[in-house]
């Protein structure tokens, strides 16, 4: 039990809670202070008749310090990924350009980059959607839950998007909504305070980035699929079948050493050298995308 001086507000709870989790990654801060957010709020709720510090000074002694809770997170997530936050010197030093092929986090960004055309199609259908209708109806009664109800759905789907982005590139990211507190305020005030929130913009901005994000993800990885596949597969079948399928003329020369065996065989090791590049470059675009993700989705 740390012999300091406790917080005597929930936001000075909070504020304490992020200092002791420097260090850890945004998402799981974010998270942390979620479930403090919600259990203090919680325990104020049900004793009215109570100031927030007397609540707080009993809360804490079952919640537990801003320090204890911190070290319960840490150690939860740890044992989940491993210590964090990872030291450059525990990375690989030596650049492998064929270990890329046994990396889970290359091929989870090919198929993120893949499925990325059709999620990029509906986030920014929805959102597009979704903001005309609030702007079109808010001079109407309806038009004010309908905004709320499309504030809300933005970060349900970014919470989606998130989880998709954790399972596929490996990034962090939040694993639950930040808590609301629905019964304690009107209507206006929670459209408001989720207009005020800059986590809403920037969902927003990341739901609408994704299409054409999405449209350049999904060129690259289906060329260079294409490309490398394609290559490989030509060269290995017109080797088998003795029967070149590749056709230059306007290139003489390499027209003729396609139509020769060692012709073939190089340019069957150059379709699988293709694949590998396009591994490399999908974990990079997956760690340059997750890093975006972590920035816009993951708001403290």
């Amino acid at each position: 039990m740390s012999t300091g001086r406790q917080p005597e507000t929930v936001r000075a709870y909070l504020d304490a809670l992020q200092a002791a989790l420097k260090g850890a990654p945004p998402a799981l801060i974010q998270d942390a202070l979620a479930d403090a957010e919600e259990h203090l709020r919680n325990e104020i709720a049900q004793n009215p008749e109570l100031s927030e510090s007397a609540v707080l000074e009993s809360a804490i002694e079952n919640f537990g310090t801003p320090e204890e809770v911190a070290e319960t997170y840490r150690l939860l997530e740890e044992s989940l990924t491993g210590p964090f936050p990872k030291s450059e010197e525990n990375r690989p030093s030596r650049f492998s350009f064929f270990g890329i092929v046994s990396d889970p986090r290359a091929y989870g960004a090919l198929v993120y980059m893949l499925l990325s055309i059709a999620t990029g199609i509906f986030y920014f259908t929805w959102t597009v959607t979704g903001l005309s209708l609030t702007v079109g109806l808010f001079i109407l009664v309806i038009g004010i839950p309908f905004a709320l109800l499309f504030i809300g759905s933005e970060r349900v789907i970014a919470h989606v998007e998130g989880r998709v982005v954790e399972t596929l590139l490996g990034v962090r990211m939040p694993r639950r909504l930040p808590p609301a507190y629905a019964e304690r305020r009107t209507l206006f005030s929670r459209i408001g305070e989720a207009l005020a929130d800059i986590r809403t913009w920037s969902s927003i901005l990341y739901l609408l980035l994704m299409l054409p994000l999405g449209v350049i993800y999904f060129v690259i990885a289906v060329v260079g699929l294409s490309l490398s596949l394609g290559i490989a597969a030509v060269s290995m079948y017109s080797l088998v079948t003795n029967q070149s399928h590749f056709s230059m003329d306007a290139l003489p020369v390499l027209d003729h050493v396609l139509h020769t065996a060692p012709g073939l065989v190089i340019f069957a090791l150059i379709g699988v050298l293709l694949f590998f590049v396009v591994l490399h470059v999908a974990k990079f675009i997956g760690l340059l995308h997750g890093k975006l993700a972590e920035l816009l989705l993951v708001r403290l």
